[in-house]
């Protein structure tokens, strides 16, 4: 019998907020950089930052694409992916001069 979840393909950006405290995403591509106040995304709509308060990435499956996060989540903000490439590109140049 053939193990399906090695055949999960990332699909459709999903993202579910309950109440403000805990919040489940599809369709993630990778994780960025996380800390208590921010997590960064890429997801196939392009790359999130989600801001708050105590967060914690409770569950992370990229096979699937999915992740459940925890705390007080304050802001979610989408930006286009190459945004965010030339950015760091940016800082990366200015850093090692």
């Amino acid at each position: 019998m053939e193990d399906i979840s090695t055949n999960v393909r990332i699909g459709q950006h999903r993202m579910v907020l309950e109440g403000r405290k805990s919040c489940r995403l599809q369709g993630v591509k990778d994780v960025h950089a996380f800390d208590a106040n921010a997590v960064v995304l890429e997801t196939v709509e392009g790359m999130l930052t989600i801001s708050g308060s105590e967060l914690h990435v409770s569950r992370l499956t990229l096979d699937k694409g999915e992740i459940d996060i925890d705390g007080r989540v304050d802001s979610f903000l989408y930006t286009e992916n190459s945004s965010f490439s030339q950015k760091s590109a940016g800082l990366l140049a200015r850093m090692f001069r």
